[in-house]
């Protein structure tokens, strides 16, 4: 049986009298890629937010390799390794792709003296940044200000962010969103490799992705999770062809 690394039970947010999250339960076995899809509104981020640490659940659990981090904030769940990619991008716009990445390593390795030599002649935080910029096919824009890539471009970045943090689970917000055909075709094919370093958590509007990729998918409609199961089994699911798929049953 697959080690369950990240498990959120009974989880519970609302803003007033709109129930964001309700009761949500899920989980995340290693090897393995679990969608979280649903239509806009359905609380999808809201839910992230609250697996990341940015935004306090009302009531309910979330366990990350065993461990309850309830009351852990975003910083510390990132360096016990939940790695997080935005939905709106949040890089350092100023800084090359380089520098982002470097900033990831050195916050994975913790502070030091370097500041007694120029950081970007450092080579024990450029050479791990840079091989994190070539797994995400970003190695000849190394030195290109991050407000100069592209849209798709700025989520490799991301990408090669969290990689940077040695992740032991990743959690994807939309990670297609804004590219074109080939950029969604090569994210794809990157993303079915990178499951076997760390599980993935992915929210994502593109079904072609989602279908191609998805070990797993769990559906939610304003808050709850209607339905979990493999690919074929959410296709065929009535409820779920109703409420999201836009199908009749």
């Amino acid at each position: 049986m697959a080690e369950t690394v990240l498990e959120i039970r009974d989880l519970r947010k609302s803003f007033g009298a709109l129930k964001a999250t309700d009761g949500v339960s899920l989980d995340l076995v290693r090897g393995e890629i679990h969608a979280l899809i649903g239509p806009n509104g359905a609380g999808k981020s809201t839910l992230i937010h609250q697996i990341a640490g940015s935004l306090t659940p009302d009531s309910g659990t979330i366990r990350f390799l065993g461990r309850d981090v309830a009351g852990l904030d975003m910083a510390a769940r990132a360096r016990l390794g939940l790695a997080r990619s935005f939905q709106t991008s949040s890089l350092a716009r100023e800084f090359s792709a380089l520098r982002n990445v470097m900033l990831a390593v050195q916050a994975r390795q913790g502070s030091s003296l370097r500041f007694l030599r120029p950081v970007m002649q450092d080579a024990s935080l450029t050479e791990p940044a840079m091989a994190m910029l070539a797994r995400v096919g970003l190695a000849e824009r190394a030195h290109v200000p991050a407000a100069e890539l592209s849209h798709g471009e700025c989520r490799q970045l991301e990408i090669a962010i969290a990689l940077a943090l040695g992740p032991r689970a990743f959690l994807l917000d939309e990670p297609m969103a804004g590219m074109g055909p080939e950029g969604s075709r090569r994210l794809t094919a990157f993303l079915d490799a990178l499951r076997q370093e760390a599980p993935i958590l992915l929210v994502e509007h593109d079904m072609d992705a989602v279908f191609a990729l998805a070990d797993r998918i769990s559906v939610l409609v304003y808050g709850r999770v209607i339905a979990t199961g493999k690919v074929d089994e959410i296709r065929n699911d009535p409820e779920v062809r109703r409420a999201y798929l836009g199908e009749s049953a």
